[in-house]
C-alpha cells in the first residue's frame, strides 16, 4: 500500500477449543505465538496494535497498544474489527489472528494490490480452497457501518463482508501459512513443520 497500514492482531477470543488458553501467549517452537506474529507483521506496517481481552498488561510488555473490545463477553472477532478500526491511527487497517505463526511477508502488500485491482472496498485472504476472513485489509470509514451492524445484533463475519465489495486475495502459492493452533492436535501438528 501507498498509504499507512496499522497492523492489528486479534487475540480477543476465549480460545475455548483450546481449552480456554491465551492462544496468542502460548508456545510454539520455545516462543509464545505473539512473537512470530509480531516478527512477521511489523516490517509490513506502519504501526501495530493488539486487541485483547485479557492478560492486557502481558500483551502490554511487548511495547505496542493494546485495545480491548468495547462489547462485553468476547462477541468475536467483528466486535475486535470495531475496537481497532476506532483506535487505529492510520485510515487502513490489515489484521491477523493470534493464532497463526506462519505469518505471509508480503501478506500486506498483496492484499493491498488485490484491493486495488478490484476497486473493493475491504481485501481478505483466500488460501485457495477457503476464505481466510480475519486476514484482512479495510479502511476506517467502514466503522459506522461495522457499528450498527454489531449493534443489530449480527456477529459474522461473512455476513457483513457481504454488504460490502470484497476482494479475495489468491495465497493459494502459500496456503500452509494459514494453519493456526484452534486445538492440541492443530498445536502438535504444526509443531512438525518447518516454518
Amino acid at each position: 500500500m501507498n498509504t499507512p497500514v496499522t497492523g492489528v492482531i486479534l487475540a480477543g477470543g476465549m480460545g475455548r477449543r483450546m481449552g480456554g488458553v491465551d492462544k496468542g501467549l502460548l508456545e510454539w517452537r520455545g516462543r509464545p505465538i505473539i512473537e512470530w506474529i509480531i516478527e512477521a507483521l511489523r516490517p509490513q506496517v506502519a504501526g501495530l496494535l493488539i486487541n485483547a481481552n485479557r492478560n492486557t498488561e502481558r500483551y502490554a510488555g511487548y511495547g505496542y497498544p493494546v485495545v480491548s473490545d468495547s462489547l462485553p463477553n468476547h462477541q468475536g472477532p467483528l466486535a475486535g474489527f470495531a475496537a481497532v478500526l476506532a483506535a487505529a491511527p492510520t485510515e487502513w487497517v490489515a489484521t491477523v489472528p493470534c493464532d497463526g505463526p506462519r505469518l505471509p511477508g508480503d501478506l500486506v502488500a498483496r492484499l493491498g494490490d488485490g484491493l486495488r485491482r478490484e476497486q473493493a472496498e475491504i481485501a481478505v485472504a483466500h488460501d485457495g480452497e477457503r476464505l481466510q476472513p480475519v486476514y484482512a485489509l479495510m479502511p476506517h470509514r467502514l466503522l459506522p457501518d461495522l457499528e450498527d451492524f454489531l449493534a443489530g445484533g449480527e456477529r459474522k463475519i461473512d455476513r457483513w463482508y457481504a454488504h460490502h465489495r470484497m476482494a479475495a486475495v489468491d495465497f493459494s502459492d502459500c496456503a500452509s501459512c494459514f494453519a493456526n493452533l484452534n486445538t492440541p492436535r492443530d498445536r502438535e501438528r504444526l509443531e512438525g513443520r518447518g516454518r
